[in-house]
């Protein structure tokens, strides 16, 4: 199933998202989020029903109000495409004017929205990434007017755009705009106007802008890599240089071990050499593949700087087969990230 996310993740983004990245991984996340909200000015109809009596209506109109929002997410990263459902509680306070009567009357808009988010980070893994996203979902809203209160459910739709600050492996501060609207919520206050029973009805437009900052924490995150361990002892004719995590540079030890190798070839006179490349299990599988070839290649070209001719070498990509350090699937382990140099 693993493999299969992953594959689905590399098809729906660019071809860079496959690649191992430096401080994003897949995985499940949870955050917390807070902001400001700007409910825009409305204009609506109400209806004023008294049974028998009278039965009219009227223009509202709510003046633009600035609240406040706050919630959090659960949502998986799939380095690139990321996907989450978000509940969120927005509350904004405002006054009405109704035509024909004078004065204005207190009012309060509050909604808990539940969305299922899709967002796209561009730059995946970097320090700074910015990001587009769209949720739909569900909205559960109230409207309270002079001691009165009508709530109403409606169908919820919001678009994002930020960035976002990748502080470690670990931990993510978003900063985002959005605009979040919903189908017209309906309304419906009874109580007495002269002494006689009354109903309030109608819808209102809900239209918000909100500015929002949040803080994630991704789970199962792999540790930093340790510093590469010394060669361990092999049996001769058999030598192993090390790596960097999603490196396939040469280090000064490595540089030292592939030159004692081509000392040992140069002994043997006519033998032949087998580079064969290894990965840890980090990474897509596919991307894998090629860096095992792509180490085994830059120790085949350190190998014929030191006098072993390049007819005499052949390389092996193997990816995350043959661990050194068997471990479970997403796990950096540096003995693992090796070349074995075999001289027959």
């Amino acid at each position: 199933m693993k493999r299969f996310l992953m594959s689905a993740a590399v098809v729906a983004a660019l071809p860079v998202a496959a690649q191992a990245q430096s401080l994003q991984s897949q995985g499940f996340y949870i955050g917390a989020e807070g902001g400001l909200n700007w409910m825009l000015n409305n204009s609506f109809t109400t209806t004023l029903s008294i049974p028998g009596v009278f039965s009219g209506s009227g223009t509202t109109n709510s003046a633009p109000a600035t609240g406040w929002a706050a919630g959090g997410m659960i949502g998986y990263d799939f380095v690139g495409p990321r996907v989450e459902i978000e509940a969120l509680y927005r509350d904004n306070k405002s006054t009405i004017t109704e035509n024909g009567i004078p004065g204005t009357l207190g009012a309060d808009f509050n909604q808990t929205s539940i969305m299922a988010n899709v967002l796209y980070d561009f730059m995946a893994g970097q320090t700074i990434t910015p990001y587009i996203g769209a949720g739909a979902g569900i909205a559960f809203t109230n409207f309270s007017l002079s001691g009165l209160s009508s709530s109403s459910t409606a169908f919820a739709y919001q678009g994002i755009i930020g960035v976002g600050w990748n502080i470690n492996e670990q931990l993510r501060l978003n900063l985002d705009g959005r605009y979040f609207g919903t189908t017209n919520p309906n309304y419906s206050f009874s109580g007495n106007v002269a002494g006689f029973p009354a109903t309030l009805s109608g819808s209102y437009p809900n239209n918000n802008f909100s500015v929002m900052a949040s803080l994630q924490y991704k789970f199962g995150s792999p540790a930093v890599a340790a510093p590469p361990p010394a060669a361990p002892s092999v049996t001769a004719p058999s030598f192993m240089v090390f790596f960097d995590w999603d490196r396939a540079n040469l280090s000064a030890q490595a540089l030292s071990t592939i030159k004692q190798a081509a000392d040992v070839y140069k002994t043997k006179g006519n033998a032949r050499i087998t580079a064969t490349g290894h990965t840890d299990t980090s990474g897509p599988e596919s991307y894998n593949m090629a860096l095992s070839l792509r180490r085994a290649n830059a120790v085949k070209d350190a190998l014929v700087r030191n006098g072993v001719p390049a007819t005499a070498i052949s390389v092996v990509g193997k990816g995350e087969q043959g661990l050194l350090v068997p471990t479970a699937d997403g796990v950096r382990e540096p003995q693992n990230r090796r070349v074995v140099i075999e001289i027959q």
